[in-house]
Order: structure tokens, then sequence, then C-alpha cells
């Protein structure tokens, strides 16, 4: 059962560019702090794949220190982590490893260094979306995803202390989901991970460390795990686009109005409405930011762009994308010019892809007039799309290519738009199919390594997308492929595609001659006006206003 918040979709609210190798790495180094000797006096970032060809233009070196900091995704000083790094004394190196195919390729390991020679090596991979799970622990090869309560154990691979542990926690009345235990040799040290069923108290794991043969005991918080799930939740639960429909035709309601409450169900303490009126607080600050102030992005590809788009001359915006899409690409390519400046931004599923949710579907609303409540229902169907096709296929570049993060997000945007505009679930589902057979096989090729160019080109195409899908659902075209099996196909594409073209920046535009030394001032503002404005005097030209200069 898909158990991941909503909120993990329309989200993580973080500093840009990168969901996967910013947000993600963070959490990462944020966990590796937590199991860190007390007295750290040096960190190694031992960085694999993607990570390591990638992370200068995705700010990655920037994330993973200001998580050793203690600082959070969407903490503005993440920006500032190398200058932190030099007032706390904290003493660093990044490595590159290059490319290891037995890891996943967003892998980072990261080696703690303490007084008397104290040693923890941590390893996590970023899955997409900023969602992270750890791999690794002292060389030991390990899982945890966090979705339960978790203790993380070093002891003697010792007759007697699996007994003793549990022992423990019987006798305080805790419940042992799952154990897991991972040894390099016999005899050597081990590790045991458990999982279980009530949250942890600090004796717990002070009796843990009094237990013969125990070195180390701590608590493992994994940031964006999914929620503890419940029997209220199972009842209302869904696995896929089809269980999804089946519950909305059963209760009547919308995608939207089931996802919401199935968040309620997942976190019954939390104020998810507040929540959601937070995301569309942030969504609706970040499409006109860079409008009104134009920056320069830290990769220097973006500068102005979304500006130019927006001030498009009427003569032709109105011939060719009108005045709402035209409006939805502005609005979509200044999210990604805030990202790439390392700005505040809702990924949605990822940074990359990013502008395409909010672009389309606050333009959309603007034109009709929809209330806060008529988008936030939106927001919350475009989560439910996104939380099926993150579970059963991807939204990371690199796991499968830009189709599962534009794609995602134009599915996502679409399915939104069509209940905006009062469609019903199976048009809703039809439109997210079609934008996803629309992207397929589009490849993720970074210039440079930065989520700059095509990037944010490729989120102005992911708007038309979503629009023109929503459109063709609600006129009644619908898909002959059921979203599900459209979502699988996408899955087998994105693992088809060679590495090259899955965000190693080896391939693609990424490859080409011209790709070292692009700039902002190839495709910038000045040099895009001049474009605009001699097309508008073509278009007069041929209406016989004015004549051609």
């Amino acid at each position: 059962m898909i158990s991941m918040s909503a909120f993990e979709v329309l989200g993580p609210i973080m500093v840009g560019p990168s969901s996967s190798h910013t947000a993600g790495a963070l959490r990462i180094a944020l966990v590796a702090r937590s199991l860190a000797p007390k007295q750290l006096e040096h960190v190694e970032f031992w960085l694999y794949n993607s990570f390591s060809h990638t992370h200068l233009g995705h700010g990655t070196d920037y994330a993973l220190i200001a998580g050793i900091l203690g600082l959070a995704p969407d903490d503005t000083r993440v920006r500032e982590a190398l200058a932190l790094a030099e007032e706390a004394h904290l003493n660093y190196s990044v490595i590159e490893k290059g490319d290891d195919e037995t890891l996943h390729p967003n892998t980072v390991e990261i080696h703690l260094y303490g007084a008397d020679n104290a040693h923890v090596s941590v390893m996590g991979e970023s899955v997409g979306g900023g969602r992270i799970r750890i791999s690794g622990v002292n060389g030991a090869r390990i899982h945890m995803s966090g979705d339960m309560p978790t203790i993380f154990v070093s002891h003697r691979d010792k007759p007697g202390v699996l007994a003793a542990l549990t022992t423990i926690l019987a006798t305080q009345n805790i419940n042992v989901a799952t154990m897991r235990t991972f040894r390099s040799e016999r005899g050597g040290f081990a590790h045991t991970v458990f999982e279980i069923d009530e949250p942890i108290e600090q004796k717990v794991l002070d009796l843990f460390q009094l237990a013969p043969h125990v070195s180390y005991a701590a608590q493992v918080s994994i940031p964006g795990a999914a929620p503890q799930v419940t029997n209220d939740v199972l009842s209302g639960a869904f696995d896929n686009g089809a269980d999804l429909l089946a519950r909305c035709s059963k209760t009547g309601a919308s995608i939207g109005q089931i996802m919401r409450q199935r968040e309620k169900g997942l976190r019954p303490n939390a104020n998810v409405d507040a929540e959601m009126t937070h995301v569309l607080e942030i969504m609706r600050d970040e499409v006109h930011d860079t409008i009104k102030t134009p920056r320069q992005s830290i990769g220097g590809l973006l500068n102005g762009q979304a500006k130019t788009v927006a001030n498009t001359p009427p003569a032709i915006s109105n011939t060719l994308m009108g005045t709402t899409q035209t409006r939805a690409i502005a609005y979509a390519m200044a999210v990604l010019e805030r990202s790439a400046t390392m700005g505040v931004i809702v990924a949605a599923p990822t940074a990359g892809a990013s502008g395409v949710v909010p672009g389309s579907l606050i333009s959309v609303a603007e034109e009709i007039g929809a209330t806060d409540e008529q988008v936030i229902s939106a927001l919350w169907n475009a989560s439910a799309i996104g939380a099926i096709l993150t579970t059963n296929a991807s939204v990371s570049g690199a796991e499968g290519g830009c189709q599962a993060e534009v794609g995602s997000a134009a599915a996502m945007s679409a399915s939104a738009l069509t209940e905006l505009l009062g469609g019903t679930p199976q048009q809703c589902l039809d439109a997210a199919s079609i934008a996803i057979s629309n992207l397929l096989g589009l490849i993720c090729d970074p210039v440079r390594g930065l989520v700059e160019y095509p990037c944010q080109d490729r989120n102005a195409i992911g708007v038309a997308a979503a629009i023109s899908s929503s459109q063709l659902a609600l006129a009644g075209v619908g898909n002959p492929i059921p979203f599900d099996e459209v979502a699988h196909a996408m899955a087998e594409v994105g693992a088809a595609l060679p590495v090259s073209l899955r965000e190693t920046a080896k391939g693609g535009l990424a490859a080409t001659p011209s790709a070292p030394t692009a700039c902002a001032s190839c495709t910038g503002c000045v040099s895009l006006d001049q474009t605009l404005l001699d097309a508008e005097r073509i278009l007069n030209a041929n209406n016989k206003d004015v004549p051609c200069a």
C-alpha cells in the first residue's frame, strides 16, 4: 500500500536546485550526523555515479555540509553552508569516486572521524523527490527506510547478544516488527536494525548501550519517511490508479478529496489543511519572484528568460500559445530560475520539474477566478497521481530520465487541471495518461550538470503537455491504455535508457560541443527580446498593419 505523505510528493519545501542532489543529499547528511562520533573532527563525502559527476552544478556539496551542520532542507542558510562550516571549524573533503554499477545512481558514503580514532561511515541513496534510503553503516550493507521507529545497534558477533537485546525490548513491552542483522565476518562486528511499533525512549537506548558486547546504539530517523500506517488508513488506501478510481466510485468523492482524507488518516495529529495552504503560498510566491526580479543562476545559464516570456508581445502570444498558456509557461520557467539561484521552492514532485504544477495550475486558476479551496483540492489531486507514480514507477531523473520528472509533473498537472475544471476521476486519469504518453522516453541531459538548461525549457513543454492533455480529456478524448499500464511503460522505458541519458551529464545535449561554454547570454533576455520583436514585425507586416522593418 502506498503510504507516503502528500507532502513528500508536493515537497519537500526546499532550497534548490535539485531535490535528489540537494534536498536528498542534505537529508542523508542529517542521518549521518545523528550517528556521528560526539567529538567530530573531520568528514569525508565519497560521491558515486551521478553524484560524482554533477555535484558542483547541483549544489550537492553545500547540501551535504548543511546537513552535517544540522540545517533543514528549506533553510536559506544552505547556500551559505561553506562559510558556516568555516565558522564552525568543520574540516571536510569531497571525493569523487566515479562510477560503480553496484550502487544506486545517487549514492554518497559519508565518513565521520572523531577523537580517539572514532569512525562511523553512513552510505545513503537519494531516490528522487528528496526521499532517501540508508544502504550502509560502517561497511555493512543494510536497508533502512525509516517507515517505522528504527534502532541501529553495533555489536560483536557473539552468542547471546541478540537474545539480550530482544529481552530488553520485551521487558519494556515493545513489539518488534522486523529485526535484521548484518555482519562482515563471523565473530567480528555486526549491526542489527530493529523496526518497532512504538516511539523510542532514551532509556531503551541506554539499556542497549549497557548490554554485553554492544559498542553503539542509536535511534535512526529518516527525514521524509512514510508515516506509520494504521488500520483506519488501510480501509481507504489505494495502490494504483485502478484502486483510486474504485475508491472514488464507491464514495462519490473526487481524487483530491480521497487524497486529503487519506493524509488525515496517515497523520491524524497534523493540520494537513494548513500545510497544503502553505504549499500554495510558496507556489504563488515562486511563480512571480524572478519575473519581478530576474537573477543570474548559479551556473550562469538562466537570467531573465521567465520575464521575457511573460512579456511576449500580444501579436505573438495570442497567435501561438494564448494568454493562459503563455502565463503558465512563464510561471513554470520562473520557478526554475528561483531554484537555480538556490531559492526556496516546492519540489513537485522534484526540483527539476518543480515549475510544471504551480505554473499550469496557478495560471488556469487565475484565469477562471478559482477559490483557494478549489486550487488546494486540485493540489491534493496532483499529490495522489504523484504518489502512484513515485511508488509504481519513478520520479527520479537518475533512475528514469526526464520523463520521470517532467513527465510525472505533467501527469500530476493534467489530472489536477481536469479536476479543477470539473472533470470526473476517470477523465483525470485519462489526462494524466495522455501527458505521460506524449513525454515517454524524454531523456535527462543537464548541460554542465546544472538543473538549468534544458530543464527550464522542458518545464515549459511539461506545462504545454499538461494543458493540452487536460483539454483532450475534458473534450471526451479518453486514453485506450489504462493509467497504470502507462505508468508501468514509463518505468520500463526509464530502465532501458542508457546511463548517459539519466542525469549524468554524459550524453544528449550535455555532450554537445557547445555545452561546456554555454551561458545565459546565448539565450537570455536581450537576444530573446529582439527575436520576439522581429517576429512581431513579421506578423504585423503579414497583417498589413505596419511596414516590415
